[in-house]
């Protein structure tokens, strides 16, 4: 697979890709742990990138992913369950891989990681994470909730947690997909989540 953007290394900045570049990694998502992979030239992996080379679009997509990420109402479990549902779901493997590892930071154990990956049940003891399995499922599959489905998710989640829970959704579609059509490669030594073992 051939990556279809030109990695965009410091030096080569504009003045407000360079904004964007700074915002990006000096803030908590460019903290030790956090995900993102800063290559060796200074270039950015995953999905910022692409993000980079529209700095306007850019700077939206990384304020949206910082409140969601680092200031959210759901718990880090619910969110990195959620993710992991999408990147499965678009088989988005440098999401899968991203988020796998903060997910087991969050607590969720291999185990549970691998029901997300391969459809299983997770095997969750707490009501609000499973509403979050069970809201997140039905609006991959459909793109709304039934009544039901939607009066568990708001009694769990709360009002401002399913709103926050569709625009989680929603992100993380949108990166899995910039990253499927500009061809984002994996970072060095991560396989293919489903890919040929």
């Amino acid at each position: 697979m051939t990556e279809r953007l030109a990695r965009l290394r410091p030096d080569e900045l504009s003045e407000g890709q360079q904004r964007l570049y700074d915002a990006l990694t000096g803030g908590p998502r460019g903290a030790p742990g956090s995900g993102m992979e800063i290559r060796v030239d200074g270039s950015l992996g995953g999905p910022f990138n692409a993000m980079l080379h529209h700095p306007g679009v850019g700077a939206a997509l990384q304020e949206l992913g910082a409140q969601l990420r680092f200031a959210a109402a759901l718990s880090g479990r619910c969110r990195e369950l959620a993710v992991l549902l999408v990147a499965a779901h678009h088989r988005s493997e440098y999401e899968w891989q991203a988020h796998a590892a903060l997910a087991q930071r969050e607590g969720l154990t291999a185990k549970q990681v691998e029901a997300l990956r391969t459809g299983g049940e997770p095997d969750l003891d707490d009501e609000v994470e499973r509403a979050t399995v069970a809201a997140t499922r039905e609006l991959l599959a459909t793109g709304d909730l039934a009544d039901a489905s939607y009066r568990r998710a708001a009694d769990a989640l709360g009002e401002a947690g399913l709103v926050e829970l569709t625009a989680l959704i929603g992100y993380y579609g949108l990166l899995a997909l910039q990253m499927r059509v500009f061809r984002v490669p994996l970072p060095p030594g991560a396989g293919d989540p489903w890919g040929p073992g």
